[in-house]
């Protein structure tokens, strides 16, 4: 597994005053750091320290999202009346329900 395939993101938090490093498969984890590179710098050290320690207690480690694969389709369920809604202008837009909703989720 390679741990670079992790996804790392940077963002600023107000609250704190400072850049927080966070892993979309470790959602527990976070790294607070005056710079954008020290604050992704101690996210990956912490994600490589805690799956190390994972491993070493045989604990099933999250594969990184990068390296799964998407069928592409997943199921939601919406009330009646938005089905209906969505349906209704996606038939005045002239493209599927799916085409509609996909061009929705994409913005």
């Amino acid at each position: 597994m390679n741990l670079n395939h992790y996804t790392y993101r940077v963002t600023w938090s107000p609250e704190d005053g400072e850049h927080v490093g966070l892993c979309a498969e470790f959602p527990s984890l976070s790294w607070l750091a005056a710079s954008v590179e020290e604050a992704l710098s101690g996210i990956r050290k912490v994600v490589f320290e805690v799956v190390k320690e994972m491993q070493d207690n045989g604990e099933e480690v999250p594969h990184p999202m990068a390296d799964r694969n998407y069928s592409g389709k997943f199921q939601v369920r919406v009330p009646p009346a938005v089905h209906r809604s969505l349906a209704i202008k996606a038939a005045e837009a002239g493209v599927s329900l799916n085409r509609f909703i996909s061009s929705k989720l994409a913005v």
